[in-house]
């Protein structure tokens, strides 16, 4: 028998409960407002903001701590972090240039007491290690220098071959049908089964430091942006223009710009207007009666009156921005033109995609990863997709797949679709093990299988379910009532399955899954702390910092401020084609965000880069792609002659986040 959940015997921290508790309530405390709780930022009447003020009044007693601390300072730290080193008979193209390192000298916890200092440091040794262990555990990426770092704090040795990767399927090669059904793996024997599951509660870190990292940044820049420039010109064929990139954040039904989908809907009438494409009210009806009976006629439509666009009118309206799917605000060419089950199989939709397709393939250094949905309202959900797939062939090299789970439970339990949510879990992720144990016997899944790369959850994030996931929830099985459990809840019992799942299909030699899900888009800092535990990568993050007014642009400010902090969790992505005009929609993200922020070139490359690695890109690609040794960290993990990217830069990152692991691990030794 073979259990898809398995229960967490795991003792919950009073104090750590406690706090969430806080958290919680004070999420809850006013709906209406809705005021959220930024991540590094707290409120000016929290009780411990007050306490550590008058503690700061204090920090006599932490003399004897900062003398350790100095003695750390001069020893174990260099003040510029450690420098990188590359071997003598190493290739050039891995040489890093000479270039001036930014060095602050002095107490670098000054501001705080040396309590607050040790204590942010086991915090985040402890965030890090929960990470660590999820992230194993999901065979989910997790980077290798803060392994190494880890397993120094706890005296261990690094082991390379104890990291984990996830395995994605690579691009057929000369002659192989990637729809072939004959190389599928034999049954296993197993049974799958759903079973219940538990979860743990994490805390952040400190704004100081980073803000302290932004300043680090700017001033390297400022010294070294020339240098880096030089790098650049001096490597041959390659620029950011033909560096790879991927649009890592895209909706299948958004796929197309407005002018796309409008001469897609005006070309198919004219072929088409009398084939029979719908049913309405029980008949069945031709296109053209189809639109008489909208009062429309695709001549005179426009890209205006289409309304697809999702300008302001839509910020923070899920609701309105999910009414623009609605060609002209009709939910009849929705369901005929973007979806893939209606009347037609879902054809004009996949032809659409494939369109699509074939203008990456032409660009040639862009990929998208569209989402497709599962809802989990009934198990044949993934038959009919997966049929969809194989039958219209909609398979590009430039196209990796995500399943997105839309978190509306509370809409099929109303109307009795489903009993309670075991049975959404249920039908979400049973057909995924059963095609993983027997291949043979669900063949158009299991290709369909080897094409996808992660699993999204996706919704309304400022919907608040006014319930505190914890071990004394209630299980999936008795969940029964019509309110949707909050988004704790939805993250941890996506990881658990697709944690399972994963480890069944490593084991089979299969590709496996990532869980990127939205977050951030709004609501708690809960949910923000919930994805850190389980989370591959996330999409959105506005709630990391609250920076900026536009709807359509707040990533981008947020993609600026996080850059150069050094975060990975941002690239460009359009999210939405319709929000953009152009032919190339990812460049024009990437055109507007070096435009407004006057990102250089070796930033671009740099996100580039970055969106090659958090993608579903197979290794094989990402060593044509990236280089060899693209798994490694820092410069000797970079080629340039592929990315673009200085090695300066990569240097600089390196030693930066080296020096804050550093940090970390002398914080732990000074108790």
């Amino acid at each position: 028998m073979f259990v898809l959940l398995s229960k967490l015997n795991l003792k919950t921290d009073d104090k750590m409960r406690a706090f969430a508790e806080k958290v919680f309530a004070s999420e809850t405390k006013d709906e209406n407002i809705r005021d959220e709780i930024s991540m590094f930022d707290v409120a000016e009447d929290c009780p411990i903001l007050h306490q550590e003020m008058a503690h700061h009044l204090h920090a006599d007693d932490d003399a004897e701590k900062r003398k350790r601390l100095q003695r750390f300072r001069t020893g174990a730290i260099p003040a510029a972090g450690p420098q990188v080193e590359v071997e003598v008979d190493a290739p050039t193209y891995l040489e890093v240039p000479e270039f001036q390192r930014v060095a602050v000298i002095g107490d670098y916890a000054a501001g705080v007491t040396m309590d607050d200092f040790e204590l942010a440091c086991k915090g985040l040794y402890r965030a890090l290690t929960i990470r660590e262990k999820y992230m194993r555990l999901a065979y989910q990426r997790y980077p290798r220098t803060a392994s190494q770092f880890l397993r120094q704090i706890e005296g261990e040795n690094f082991k390379v071959e104890d990291q984990v990767q996830p395995v994605f399927t690579p691009p057929p090669k000369g002659g192989e049908d990637p729809f072939d059904v004959a190389t599928l793996p034999k049954n296993l024997g197993y049974v799958a089964r759903m079973k219940d599951g538990c979860a743990i509660f994490l805390k952040t870190y400190t704004h100081r430091r980073l803000k302290f990292l932004m300043s680090k940044f700017n001033v390297h820049e400022m010294l070294n942006e020339m240098e880096e420039m030089k790098e650049l010109k001096v490597n041959p064929h390659r620029d950011f223009y033909n560096c790879r990139k991927v649009d890592t954040h895209i909706h299948a039904a958004a796929c197309m710009n407005q002018k796309h989908l409008l001469r897609f809907i005006k070309k198919s009438y004219r072929v088409d207007q009398d084939r029979v494409v719908h049913k309405l009210k029980g008949k069945e009806v031709t296109m053209k009666a189809l639109f008489e009976s909208l009062n429309l006629h695709p001549y005179d439509l426009t890209v205006d009156s289409l309304d697809v666009h999702a300008g302001r009118q839509t910020f923070q309206r899920f609701d309105k921005f999910n009414a623009k799917y609605n060609p002209v605000g009709a939910s009849e060419l929705r369901d005929l033109y973007l979806k893939t089950e209606n009347h037609i199989n879902g054809e004009y939709f996949a032809t659409i995609i494939k369109e699509v397709a074939s203008d990456l393939e032409d660009a040639k250094y862009q990929y998208a990863e569209p989402r497709l949905s599962i809802y989990g309202c009934n198990p044949n959900e993934w038959t009919k997709l997966s049929g969809w797939f194989v039958k219209h062939r909609v398979f590009s090299l430039n196209l990796k797949w995500m399943i997105q789970i839309p978190r509306i439970y509370d809409i099929f339990r109303g109307k009795n679709f489903i009993p309670h949510f075991g049975k959404m879990l249920e039908n979400i992720f049973l057909p995924a093990f059963e095609a993983t144990i027997d291949p043979e016997s669900h063949p158009e899944l299991s290709i369909f299988l080897k094409h996808v790369t992660g699993f999204d959850s996706v919704d309304d994030e400022s919907k608040h379910s006014g319930h505190m996931f914890s071990t004394k929830s209630p299980k999936p099985e008795e969940w029964d009532i019509a309110k949707n459990p909050s988004y704790t809840y939805y993250i941890y019992y996506m990881y658990a399955n697709i944690a399972v799942l994963n480890q069944l299909r490593r084991q089979r030699g299969m590709n496996t899954f990532l869980f990127r899900p939205h977050c951030g888009e709004a609501g708690a800092v809960t949910h923000l702390l919930a994805a850190f535990m389980t989370a591959d990568n996330i999409s959105h993050g506005l709630n990391l910092k609250k920076v900026s007014r536009d709807p359509e642009r707040r990533e981008i400010t947020l993609l600026s401020l996080f850059h150069d902090k050094g975060f990975t969790v941002l690239t460009p992505h359009t999210h939405t084609y319709w929000l953009l005009c152009s032919q190339e929609p990812l460049m024009e993200e990437y055109a507007i965000a070096a435009q407004v922020f006057k990102l250089s070139t070796c930033d671009m490359c740099e996100i580039a880069r970055n969106s090659v690695l958090q993608s579903g890109l197979s290794h094989e690609e990402k060593v044509h792609f990236l280089g060899s040794d693209y798994l490694k960290e820092g410069p000797e993990g970079n080629d340039i002659r592929k990315t673009n990217v200085a090695q300066i830069r990569m240097a600089y990152r390196f030693e930066t986040l080296c020096y804050e692991l550093n940090l970390i691990k002398e914080g732990l030794k000074a108790e």
